[in-house]
Formats: C-alpha cells, sequence, structure tokens
C-alpha cells in the first residue's frame, strides 16, 4: 500500500512539474486538450486505485497464512527407537519400538535440532519377607537417561547411562552409607538404521525389542539390555531375530546366544484384536561356569556342584497370546505365555498368565494388572529373567498383583506386590513376599 501511494504521489508530482514548465501561450490550448488531459489524468487515477486495493488484498491473504501457521500445531519430535510392552511389575512402563521411522536428519541444521533426550527417575520403597529369615526393608532409586542423534532420516545412534551397578537385569542403586556417591553405568549404546518402513536394524547394546505378552518379565527382565545386532519386521505379520552376546571374549568361554521371533496380529471384529506367536531361543551354556555374580550363582538353573557348571543348554520354544478389547469404556489385555526347554528333561516348562486394565497415562488415568507365573528350575535361562519374581531367577511360582495411578502425565504411584514360593523342585519351598512402593518420573 505504502508502495502504491508513493508511486501516486510521484506522478502527481510529474505531472505538476510538466505544467509549471509549459509555457504560457500553451494555456491557451484548446478545451479539447484540456478534457484529454483530464481524461488521462482519471484513467492514471483508476488504474493506481486498482493497484493499491490489489495490494491490500494481497496483505491481507499473507497475514491469514501466517497466522494459520502460528496456530498449527508444532511437529512432534520422533520418537526415539523404542515397544511396546509394559510389564505390571515395571513402574517405568518402559515403552520401545524398534520399528519407528527415525527423523529426517536436515544437513543444514544445527547439531540441537537433531539430537533429543529422554528418560526416567524411580525412587522405591521395598519390603521383603523370606519365610525363616529377617524381613528386610530399603529405599532405592534408579535414573536413566537417553541420548538419540539423527544421523540421516535413516540412522539414528543413541547413548544412554544409568545408575546401578553391573547388575544385567537391575539398574536399582540402594540408598545408604551415610550418602555416599552412587555409580553411573553405560546403559545404550549402538547404531539404528530404519532399512524399510517396518524393517529395523540394530547393533551395539540397545533396548529389548522382543514381544512381550501382557510387557511381563517372564523371560526378559524389563532393564535387560542385549548386546550384539538385531532386526525386527513389524506389520500385521511380524518377526524378530535377535543375537547376543553372553560373552564375547574368546578367553572367557566365549558365549552366543540367539533369538527368533515370529507372529500374526488380527482382528477379531470390530472391538477386539488378538495377536499369537512363537519363539525360539538358544543359550549355550553347558558345561561354563556362572556367567554373573559369585562362582556358584546359576539363577535357579540346574548346576554341578563338584565342576560349578551349568547342566544344559536352555533351547527354549515359546507360545504366545494376547488379547485386547475395551471393558466399561476402559482398556482389557488378557495374555497367556508358555516355555519348554527342549534340552532338558525335566523340570524344563513354565507359564505365566493375567490382565491388564486401564491405563494410567494422562492425569487421573489408572490401571490393575494381576498375573499367576510357574517357572521351573530348568524352564528358561535363569540369569535374564524378572530380577523381582521370587529372588530372582527360575524355580519360582507365584502371584503378581500391580496398581498404578497417573498424579500427572509423567509422573506415577506404583504399587507392586508378589507372593511367591521358591526352590519349588524341591519338597520344601520357601515363601517370598515383595511389596514395592514406587513414585517414577518419565521425561522425553
Amino acid at each position: 500500500m505504502l508502495l502504491v501511494s508513493q508511486k501516486q504521489g510521484l506522478v502527481t508530482l510529474l505531472i505538476c512539474t510538466y505544467v509549471f514548465c509549459l509555457p504560457v501561450n500553451s494555456f491557451a490550448s484548446s478545451d479539447e486538450d484540456i478534457a484529454a488531459m483530464r481524461a488521462q489524468l482519471e484513467a492514471l487515477s483508476k488504474r493506481l486505485d486498482k493497484l493499491e486495493a490489489d495490494n491490500r488484498e494481497l496483505l491481507a491473504t499473507n497475514q491469514q497464512l501466517r497466522n494459520a501457521a502460528e496456530a498449527a500445531p508444532a511437529p512432534a519430535r520422533p520418537e526415539s527407537p523404542q515397544v511396546a510392552q509394559a510389564s505390571a511389575s515395571d513402574s517405568s512402563k518402559e515403552m520401545v519400538d524398534y520399528t519407528s521411522s527415525t527423523p529426517a536428519a536436515d544437513s543444514d541444521a544445527s547439531w540441537y535440532d537433531r539430537i533429543r533426550w529422554e528418560g526416567d527417575f524411580r525412587y522405591r520403597y521395598e519390603y521383603i519377607d523370606i519365610a525363616d529369615r529377617d524381613s528386610r526393608n530399603r529405599s532405592r532409586i534408579r535414573a536413566r537417561a537417553h541420548l538419540i542423534a539423527d544421523i540421516t532420516p535413516d540412522i539414528n545412534v543413541g547413548f544412554g547411562f544409568a545408575s546401578g551397578g553391573d547388575d544385567p537385569v537391575s539398574s536399582n542403586q540402594t540408598l545408604g552409607r551415610a550418602g555416599s556417591s552412587k555409580g553411573l553405568n553405560i546403559d545404550l549404546a549402538y547404531a539404528n538404521w530404519t532399512a524399510t518402513e517396518n524393517t529395523n536394524l540394530v547393533a551395539g547394546k540397545f533396548k529389548n525389542f522382543l514381544y512381550r505378552p501382557g510387557g511381563s518379565q517372564f523371560l526378559w527382565d524389563g532393564d535387560w539390555r542385549p548386546e550384539g545386532m538385531g532386526v525386527s519386521w513389524d506389520d500385521q505379520l511380524f518377526a524378530n531375530a535377535l543375537g547376543t552376546w553372553i560373552e564375547s571374549d574368546s578367553s572367557n568361554e566365549e558365549s552366543f546366544a540367539y533369538v527368533l521371533q515370529t507372529g500374526i496380529k488380527f482382528p477379531l471384529g470390530d472391538d477386539f484384536e488378538a495377536t499369537a506367536g512363537v519363539g525360539y531361543s538358544v543359550f549355550d551354556v553347558k558345561g561354563l561356569g556362572s556367567i554373573y555374580g559369585d562362582t556358584d550363582e546359576f539363577y535357579g538353573n540346574s548346576f554341578n556342584p563338584v565342576t560349578q557348571t551349568y547342566l544344559y543348554d536352555y533351547e527354549e520354544l515359546e507360545l504366545f497370546a494376547d488379547l485386547r478389547f475395551d471393558l466399561f469404556s476402559k482398556p482389557l489385555l488378557v495374555y497367556a505365555d508358555y516355555v519348554q526347554n527342549l534340552a532338558a528333561d525335566r523340570h524344563n516348562t513354565g507359564y505365566i498368565f493375567g490382565f491388564n486394565y486401564g491405563k494410567a497415562v494422562e492425569k487421573g488415568q489408572w490401571s490393575v494388572s494381576y498375573a499367576y507365573e510357574k517357572l521351573e528350575a530348568d524352564a528358561a535361562f535363569g540369569l535374564l529373567t524378572s530380577s523381582d519374581f521370587g529372588i530372582g531367577g527360575t524355580d519360582a511360582k507365584g502371584s503378581i498383583f500391580n496398581a498404578n495411578y497417573a498424579i500427572y502425565k509423567g509422573v506415577n504411584a506404583v504399587m507392586t506386590y508378589f507372593i511367591t514360593d521358591i526352590g519349588i523342585r524341591t519338597p520344601n519351598p520357601v515363601g517370598v513376599n515383595r511389596l514395592q512402593m514406587d513414585l517414577s518420573f518419565k521425561y522425553k
């Protein structure tokens, strides 16, 4: 508008200058000449008015587009490659999805536009009562932080650290020793490639992407981080393959394990969705000594007390299924998982079944869950199973109760209670009750 006005003023100035510069006798021009000049000026004025109107319309359109862009929600930052199984006894409800596409990485973007943080903190009070022993009370914390950097639209790398010691299935740190400093350890260090829309390849030390019905820790503790390589393909038909080092140094009894899973997700009518699948795992540990801990620690698995070595390999055949639907306007998940070690001839089966009802994500939401589990001594490789069920490892059975309430989004109060028996292959199992009261915080 300003530009048009300036042009109009300039034209007027030129006309006036022209008129004043005319010779005196030119004023004697005929009325016809004056009328023609007046007509030209009127035409020029109309044209300038039209240009000014067009200019106002263009400015209004630009302002509308600017307002619409400012009102549009900012695009969500992409999730880290992380699945989605949430354990009834894992208050963090950790989601892991290596099938998600990585975000586009603009080579011209600043480095801080291509990195993001996520993590969690949990404070836990725990009470453990083992028959014929003194009960135990303790306060524990778990802190984890994870940095993800987008290298290309299809590749990202991640690095994470966590509290606790070097336990492969726990990042908990018990408080005490007069406020002594607590350690941090490498929890994640990986590269992830989204090869196709539904296919991801990952290498390094990464989150466990294996399908866990109901999010249970029946075979895999929620804190376990595989070390090796993996590939996942996620669609209505899905498949996961994982190769993980139990020990990669040949000077320390080198051992490699692999896990294969495949399954199908299918609707049952409009309101039901089911998942069913099969898994096969191989841990070649027969004749090896204790992998982690003291020389006689085998986490419920059978071992030779003289040589202190594993008696069996673990060739685990797994069958699993779950069913999702809404009940009274809340989600309900019913699930079951079965395992048998084909390399052992006794104490070689296990199962879990249970339900999760509701969800505790947004403020005021809640969920409850229950599961019954029985895991015989040599049904699974005990080192990687739940560290909370029984005293950790296999050779235990019992119930798991869980209640979860979202105080705010990302802030949850969780109670989990275990009523279990350990040493179930013996004539006199020992009762173990465990109460966990958690306050957890998550951020992304």
